[in-house]
């Protein structure tokens, strides 16, 4: 009787023991440990060529080392782009240190006409207020600019903006494709007014949606709607092909603006990778690669996500 006991005991033992088993293998099958699961990371970028150019390559280097990537890319204009990763709402987008003076309205814009200076003083403040980590920028320097037909421009001896302005000022008409941002922000066209000395009408701009300099400097190359100068990037790939002219800006009016990853401090911290994954990236895209890269888009009409893959690969940065 005692051993017949003992034994009912034994197999309660048993089958409580499996039971447990089974509802922890059960559990761990349903609800997997937090502390294991990867977040993904949301990249974003803003939606105009090089944006896209850049965006891509964050996207496709993460994926390459791992990373669950939701992208996001051509988000939209800069303040969209800002708002979200300020929100979390993304987590990583390309973003120019120049914009740094626009973004802390800083009263010192000599700092962000010096490429160390600017990156240093982005770094702090937007880190300090912001609790975003500015990765190392590509040496290359994308400065807002105005382009113009090469016809004009030799017809009317325009080769700086000093040129423009007087053109302007006894009458020469000019009519600028451009976005909303680059008509109102206090330091782009507006700054170049103020400096110069002259002043573009409401019916002297024609104002395109988005941002994207493709579009503003194929409209000036086509003459569409009686367009002859453009807003226009120095890292631009079109300018030449397009036929036209950058004009100098012999006051240095604009800040410096090379382009660098920024991602919220607490995604870094969870994934320090990412800045050794990123920044020997970044490292290469010279002023003349940014270039060039960015005609593959805006004129031959590829793929960013294609002209991204394959310079990555071309340089051995994935497989």
């Amino acid at each position: 009787m005692v051993k017949r006991i003992s034994s009912i005991k034994s197999a309660r033992a048993v089958a409580f023991v499996l039971a447990a088993l089974f509802l922890f293998c059960l559990l761990s099958v349903a609800v997997p440990n937090p502390l294991l699961a990867q977040q993904a990371i949301s990249v974003g970028s803003k939606i105009d060529t090089e944006g896209s150019l850049l965006g891509q390559m964050i996207v496709i280097l993460l994926r390459s080392k791992d990373f669950k990537v939701v992208d996001r890319t051509g988000l939209g204009a800069t303040n969209v782009v800002r708002q979200a990763i300020i929100a979390g709402e993304i987590d990583i987008y390309p973003e120019y240190t120049g914009n740094g003076y626009y973004f802390f309205e800083d009263d010192d814009p000599g700092i962000w006409k010096d490429p160390l200076k600017a990156y240093q003083k982005v770094s702090e403040l937007d880190l300090e207020r912001n609790g975003i980590v500015w990765l190392r920028p590509a040496p290359a320097n994308n400065t807002w600019a105005i382009a113009v037909r090469k016809d004009l421009a030799d017809r009317e001896g325009l080769s700086t903006l000093e040129d423009l302005a007087s053109f302007v000022n006894r009458g020469g008409r000019i009519r600028l494709a451009c976005s909303e941002e680059f008509a109102t922000r206090p330091d782009a066209l507006p700054a170049f007014e103020n400096a110069y000395g002259f002043k573009l009408e409401s019916g002297s701009l024609l104002i395109l949606s988005g941002g994207n300099t493709a579009q503003t400097e194929q409209a000036a190359s086509l003459g569409r709607d009686g367009v002859n100068a453009a807003m226009a990037y120095g890292t631009d790939g079109g300018i030449a092909a397009l036929d036209l002219l950058v004009l100098e800006d012999t006051l240095g009016v604009q800040p410096v603006y090379e382009p660098a990853p920024i991602i919220r401090r607490d995604v870094l911290d969870a994934n320090q990778e990412i800045a050794m994954i990123l920044e020997p990236v970044f490292e290469k895209l010279d002023l003349v690669t940014l270039q060039t890269l960015n005609g593959r888009i805006a004129v031959e009409g590829q793929d960013p996500a294609k002209v991204a893959e394959e310079f990555l690969r071309s340089e051995g940065f994935i497989d």
